[in-house]
């Protein structure tokens, strides 16, 4: 008689790398997320253990994929780069994403944003920030303890695990990097390199035209000499001393 051996009927448990939402309501939304996930990219591109993403879907508990969100932008300090489709925290050493922005649009809701903050602190989220660009606001949460506690002033800030600085004018928001260096649009990193390119040129040139002077300068000096020497040799020849 053949023995059956026992099956797993355990269902496998899908986490979608998708939620069904866009990314962005908007141009100027979407353009805010991108500046700041690119540029943290940027900042931490020489860390090979700073992993850096945009609206991907985090999931902090293993076997519950309702559980969820995805940050415009989160950090993870701890965790190797590399691409994924999603943030499974039970396959990352547990370690949860330890910053992360969203930026409003007129879309967003207040009672989605209170979600969030609740999720972010249960889940061990150490700084939260929420940027409305219509209205140049910006608001973040540091973690104490077990709770996320508001940043009583974000205008001159400095983000505690990134090092960045936020600055508020009355058009925008500015962020810099801890040695100073502006948060640009790709168009303005573009226009920056754009501009370092053609000072290089422009200091090329006049590295050339010093060393054209200087070779001219040389050959008129050296014209000199041989002048002298032949007149030096012309008085000799005439019995003339100098």
């Amino acid at each position: 008689m053949v023995q059956q051996l026992p099956t797993d009927t355990t269902p496998t448990i899908i986490y979608p790398e998708s939620d069904g939402q866009a990314m962005a309501d908007n141009t100027k939304q979407f353009r805010w997320i991108v500046v700041i996930k690119e540029n943290l990219e940027l900042l931490f591109a020489d860390d090979p253990n700073v992993f850096v993403a945009g609206d991907l879907l985090w999931y902090p508990v293993e076997g519950d994929n309702k559980t969820r969100q995805a940050p415009d932008a989160m950090v993870v300090f701890g965790r190797p780069k590399g691409d994924r489709g999603s943030y499974k925290q039970w396959e990352e050493d547990n370690i949860a994403p330890q910053v992360v922005f969203e930026i409003l649009s007129p879309g967003n809701r207040l009672k989605a944003m209170a979600h969030k903050l609740k999720f972010y602190e249960r889940y061990g989220v150490e700084e939260y920030y929420v940027y409305e660009p219509d209205d140049v606001e910006l608001i973040g949460w540091l973690r104490s303890e077990n709770q996320l506690e508001l940043i009583d002033e974000t205008n001159g800030w400095v983000s505690p695990r990134l090092g960045v600085r936020f600055e508020m004018t009355p058009d925008n928001l500015e962020i810099f990097t801890p040695s100073g260096e502006k948060f640009l649009t790709f168009v303005e990193l573009a226009q920056l390199k754009e501009q370092e390119k053609q000072r290089a040129e422009q200091e090329k040139q006049r590295a050339e035209q010093e060393k054209q002077r200087a070779d001219e300068a040389e050959r008129q000096l050296e014209a000199e000499r041989q002048r002298y020497q032949a007149l030096e040799a012309l008085l000799r020849e005439r019995g003339i001393e100098l």
